[in-house]
């Protein structure tokens, strides 16, 4: 089902119509789980992530950010998706489901950039400080200032475009991320500092997985490994698979079952779930 505030969908256990109301909410004890997808995801593709989780009893909430706000607001320091990161948290109180475990799902940089602002809310805003967080599943995530990876990423979001159309937006991505991002990112980061920086001494302490692929050509798996070690040194739980030769944000295409073991595993030993 969808909601009204925010171009999302949420599947709440099948429990029968009579708990799939917010004014109601739900019974079930298994975890709330928040996917945040890639950028350019459509919502048929996260919700093959959503049944791994749907199928355990929890219930599931997919969002994916505007793909614009992705590839040029947010990597250029304009804070658009602050406002949909606190709609997401608010939805978990309409639902009522705001004292159950919280894992979150996060893929590539544009659930990252979410994300960011998701744990900014979780630790400053009194209303959410006491979201029962229980970990985080990082897929093909986080990566840092790879201006061709993300150019790779673009472009697979605008393979269907008008082919003038696309290379102008390429283009223009290019120059200002070559300038923002890095010539003048010693100077800009004092205002809006990079979400992976963020990330790389962020407050949260709860465990964390990442799913990485060494065939990534967008997310490089050397930025995944110094994330992965800079939060152990943080003392957070940290898990790291690598599946070795599978593509971007597709490590359950290419180990459906693997995949689906260890997001599961890993939710139940966060939640103590079964």
């Amino acid at each position: 089902m969808g909601d009204r505030r925010l171009d999302c969908a949420i599947e709440l256990p099948p429990q029968g119509p009579r708990d799939a109301s917010p004014e109601r909410g739900n019974k079930n004890d298994q975890p709330v789980v928040i996917l945040l997808g890639w950028g350019g995801c459509r919502d048929k593709h996260l919700a093959k992530y959503s049944t791994i989780y749907h199928q355990k009893g929890c219930t599931v909430i997919r969002y994916t950010a505007p793909w614009p706000m992705v590839f040029f607001a947010e990597s250029f320091g304009i804070r658009y998706l602050q406002t949909p990161a606190r709609k997401l948290l608010e939805l978990l109180f309409d639902y009522k489901i705001e004292k159950k475990p919280l894992l979150f799902h996060v893929f590539s940089n544009g659930g990252v950039m979410l994300y960011r602002y998701i744990l900014d809310l979780i630790h400053t805003h009194g209303q959410f400080r006491n979201l029962k967080v229980v970990g985080t599943v990082f897929d093909s995530a986080p990566g840092s200032r790879n201006i061709m990876g993300g150019l790779r990423a673009l472009a697979a979001v605008l393979q269907s475009t008008n082919v003038l159309l696309k290379y102008g937006l390429l283009l223009v991505f290019a120059v200002l991320a070559v300038v923002l991002r890095v010539l003048l990112y010693p100077l800009t980061r004092f205002f809006h500092e990079s979400h992976y920086d963020a990330l790389l001494k962020g407050p949260s302490r709860w465990p964390e997985l990442y799913l990485y692929s060494k065939g990534d050509k967008i997310i490089l798996a050397s930025d995944i490994e110094r994330m992965v070690e800079a939060r152990r040194q943080h003392n957070v739980s940290v898990k790291a698979v690598d599946f070795s030769d599978s593509a971007h944000v597709s490590h359950l295409k290419a180990y459906p079952t693997y995949y689906a073991s260890l997001c599961t595993s890993f939710m139940c030993d966060c939640a103590g779930c079964s």
